[in-house]
């Protein structure tokens, strides 16, 4: 039988987005909470010296949101390509609204991903603040693609606020242009149109797959779910990393997602002495074109119909829970499809959230680059072989140009 427990902590985390209470004990919450508060109070009277701009897709908070949030992701040029775009963009975003309004009234009438994102930045500047007393004071942003706060108020806001040093930094562990670039692209699109450069001089985080806390952070959430199947059949539990798939036109010019969530899912299992068997399999499917696979829903399907009905599903290319864990993982895979298939157990790793030593990794990776004083890696110097977007490499230029 599917094990309820994990959905049901999940959902009362959600629902409790205003009072939050992560998964530590409570003294070390009280502790955490009353730390943040402290260092954000006194943030208040020093004007902050570097940005960190924390880039993301975002999620709708309300219902009401969601048509919006739709709107602008089906208009995204960098996220996908559609004839007519302008045109059938509205239209796919209407005609779709009341089907993802339902899937977000089952996981609480909203996404939690801003909630997550908030906590995991105050904890990041707070250890920055420490640990590169040079750059500080730090205050994070957060710029969402498609819902409020988007990227363009946050770089006003960034600007206004005087920053000196600005660093785009994606949450997206793994590059791609689907994600990442359009976000970047977002911000060199803020100055052209502007027709004026910035007044403070920016710096990319444009991925960090194999960050070896990043590592230690998926491989704990893993053994702690692990032990959660029944003794005997713990060694038997197939590990599925399960990534947001991307279609094969995607892939085929070139775009380096597929090769960088690999190359976190080897890592990974690296720390766990490739403790179980595992696969690294695609969710999220849309429309009728060709996308990377193979599915998450049809391996569910494969391992329960070839004896495997012991599995463990772990999100490995996102860090926040969202609507594509706690409705896509936890509701469709897991409750709905596992029943289906007669699966014995199946879980959900937790999301990274508000595990204080992910934001460690955060502050690391700012902490890192600021030294490097780099405006980008080397990877974000080179397009996709066959890219069709010139915005793209006018980006990159943009980014690349940098200079202290």
């Amino acid at each position: 039988m599917y094990k309820k427990e994990h959905f049901l902590v999940t959902q009362f985390q959600f629902l409790n987005l205003h009072n939050p209470r992560p998964p530590w004990p409570w003294g070390l919450l009280q502790l955490h909470v009353d730390h943040m508060s402290v260092v954000s109070a006194s943030q208040c009277f020093r004007k902050p010296k570097t940005g960190i701009l924390m880039l993301n897709m975002g999620g709708p908070e309300k219902l009401e949101d969601v048509h919006d949030f739709l709107l602008r992701l089906f208009k995204d040029t960098d996220l996908m390509k559609l004839p007519v775009q302008s045109k059938l963009g509205p239209l796919i975003a209407r005609r779709r609204t009341p089907k993802i309004q339902e899937q977000y009234s089952r996981i609480g009438g909203g996404s939690p991903i801003k909630h997550w994102t908030s906590m995991q930045g105050e904890g990041m500047v707070r250890l920055l603040d420490q640990m590169s007393p040079d750059t500080a004071p730090h205050k994070f942003y957060i710029g969402f693609r498609y819902v409020h706060p988007l990227t363009e108020e946050s770089i006003e806001e960034m600007e206004k606020d005087g920053i000196e040093r600005a660093v785009a930094f994606t949450q997206y562990p793994q590059y791609s242009c689907s994600t990442t670039g359009s976000s970047l692209n977002a911000i060199y699109r803020y100055y052209r149109d502007r027709g004026e450069g910035p007044k403070m001089r920016w710096s990319v985080i444009d991925r960090w797959p194999t960050h070896p806390l990043l590592v230690e952070c998926f491989a704990d959430h893993i053994r702690n779910e692990l032990l959660k199947f029944p003794e005997d059949k713990r060694n038997e539990v197939v590990i599925l990393f399960s990534a947001h798939s991307l279609p094969m036109a995607v892939v085929n010019r070139g775009d380096p997602y597929p090769q960088e969530v690999g190359a976190t899912v080897q890592r990974v299992m690296e720390a766990l002495d490739h403790c179980n068997p595992y696969r690294l399999v695609w969710q999220s499917k849309v429309g009728p074109m060709a996308w990377l696979g193979p599915q998450t829903d049809d391996v569910i399907k494969g391992l329960c119909e070839r004896g495997k009905k012991n599995l463990l599903l772990v999100p490995i290319a996102f860090t926040s829970d969202h609507i594509e864990t706690l409705h896509e993982l936890d509701i469709e895979y897991s409750q709905v499809l596992g029943e289906e298939c007669g699966v014995e157990n199946i879980r959900r790793a937790e999301s990274l959230n508000g595990n204080p030593l992910f934001m460690k990794a955060l502050a690391q990776l700012v902490q890192s680059h600021l030294i490097s004083d780099q405006p980008c890696s080397r990877q974000l110097t080179l397009r996709c072989p066959l890219c069709i977007n010139p915005t793209c490499g006018e980006a990159k230029a943009f980014f690349s140009a940098q200079k202290a």
